[in-house]
């Protein structure tokens, strides 16, 4: 396996291309641009057979630069690195640095190809392959250019463990005012991409990043905790700080006790409705036969009029 840093400081683990796979796809690619090749010779042998000879040559060698050297390299450069053969293979060709291919690239590789696999039959591109590490061919080491497996066998992904949660009291002790913005930005990332790592990469980062945060922090990973739960924990008590402190505290939890239920005393007393008759006093004439015309029936109206005693 290779292993290439991205400008983003991610550990990238690439499969490069073995030589059946890369055998089979150049295989494919030299079938095509053969047959196209010599179906085009074919027609312009039957359209131009006016030409003398030294002409008909000269046609050929175009048709032959044009179609087995200058078409796979054109491919190339437009696919990012693939051809017919490589996509069929699951393969694809990448920079030294994991980054996609020029056009720079793709001449080279395929002016030296012409000379490797074609003229040579492929003797000198095997033979380079089987020496090299990481199986470049001439053109691959003359490019700085690297064949890699796309479709590579999918491995059993796990999600990142938590902490226990014993250690969340450790975590909420920890002071991390002194842990840099690029460090928190390398473990977000790492983090995000744990899952897509290969399992011995991953345990490597994971083990150097927190490293990073042991020297920042001065307190040891807790005892029987895995590096990547370790990173897991500590982000997430960072966000929970920010958090409190974006949003505030929060509130406090609600006393279990029951509440106080008023006495008797403080209850207030029902006031008397504007409906309800208030008793006169002995005498009042007037309020008792209102009083007695609101309980027998409608009062009469009134004229002003006393009756004598």
């Amino acid at each position: 396996m290779s292993e290439l840093v991205t400008g983003e400081a991610v550990l990238l683990g690439l499969r490069p291309a073995r030589l059946p796979s890369r055998a089979l796809a150049v295989c494919m690619d030299l079938v095509i641009v053969w047959v196209l090749y010599l179906a085009l010779t074919l027609a312009l042998l039957v359209s131009v057979d006016s030409l003398d000879t030294a002409a008909l040559a000269a046609v050929q060698v175009g048709l032959f630069v044009v179609v087995l050297v200058g078409l796979p390299i054109a491919v190339e450069t437009l696919t990012g690195g693939r051809s017919v053969g490589k996509i069929a293979a699951g393969l694809r060709v990448v920079r030294d640095d994991g980054g996609p291919i020029r056009f720079r690239h793709a001449l080279v590789r395929g002016a030296v190809g012409v000379v490797e696999m074609q003229l040579l039959f492929g003797v000198v591109a095997c033979t380079a392959s089987l020496v090299s590490e990481r199986g470049r061919r001439l053109g691959d080491v003359f490019a700085g250019t690297l064949v890699v497996r796309e479709r590579s066998p999918r491995l059993r992904q796990t999600a990142v463990p938590p902490p226990p949660q014993w250690c969340a009291a450790e975590f909420a002790e920890l002071d991390l005012s002194h842990v840099p913005d690029a460090l928190w930005l390398a473990i977000r990332q790492f983090l995000l991409r744990a899952e897509q790592l290969d399992p011995a990469v991953r345990h490597s980062m994971a083990e150097r990043l927190a490293d990073d945060v042991i020297a920042r922090t001065g307190a040891p990973v807790p005892q029987g905790v895995p590096a990547v739960s370790y990173l897991a924990g500590v982000a997430a008590e960072r966000r929970e700080r920010e958090a409190r402190r974006s949003f505030g505290s929060p509130g406090m939890p609600h006393s279990s006790s029951p509440e106080p239920q008023p006495s008797p005393q403080s209850q207030p007393q029902p006031q008397p409705s504007p409906s309800t008759a208030t008793p006169s006093p002995p005498g009042s004439g007037r309020e008792s036969s209102a009083s007695d015309g609101g309980e027998n029936g409608p009062s009469a109206p009134r004229t002003g009029f006393v009756p004598p005693s």
